[in-house]
């Protein structure tokens, strides 16, 4: 089981969901919240990877959703910069366990990484409805 630094914007539905997969699963959480998080654009980029610029939004953003920024028209410099200026446009959850930073959930790609499967057989299939959702698409934005 792992310690997990997960940064949420809180009142997420979706970060309520995937905290409770991560708690099922025996991984301890420190929870921060994504907003009021002092970032700088090291700090902040060290979540993203290999990743496309583009990948690093969050795409229910009221400023992307209104087109006001454009993710495939940003550079990393740009990204960053808006980012710090505005937390809504970071794609949620950021996650660090030890020097390992993601960004996102793909129930994949984390459960490969630390582990999602339940440690108490009567949450199996609370878990399995929960993995088959879209956890990454923000309910409110439909």
């Amino acid at each position: 089981m792992a310690t997990v630094i997960f940064y949420e914007k809180p009142g997420c539905i979706n970060n309520t969901k995937q905290k409770a997969l991560l708690k099922a699963a025996g991984h301890d959480l420190e929870v921060r919240n994504l907003l009021a998080e002092t970032w700088t654009a090291e700090s902040l980029r060290s979540f993203f990877g290999q990743l496309p610029v583009a990948d690093w939004f969050n795409r229910s953003a009221p400023k992307i959703k209104s087109q006001e920024v454009i993710p495939e028209q940003i550079d990393t410099e740009t990204a960053l910069s808006l980012m710090l200026q505005d937390r809504l446009l970071i794609r949620r959850p950021l996650m660090q366990v030890g020097d390992r930073r993601e960004v996102g959930f793909d129930v994949d790609r984390i459960d490969k990484w630390i582990g999602l499967q339940p440690i108490d057989a009567s949450q199996r299939s609370k878990v399995e409805d929960l993995t088959h959702q879209d956890l990454q698409t923000c309910p409110n934005s439909h």
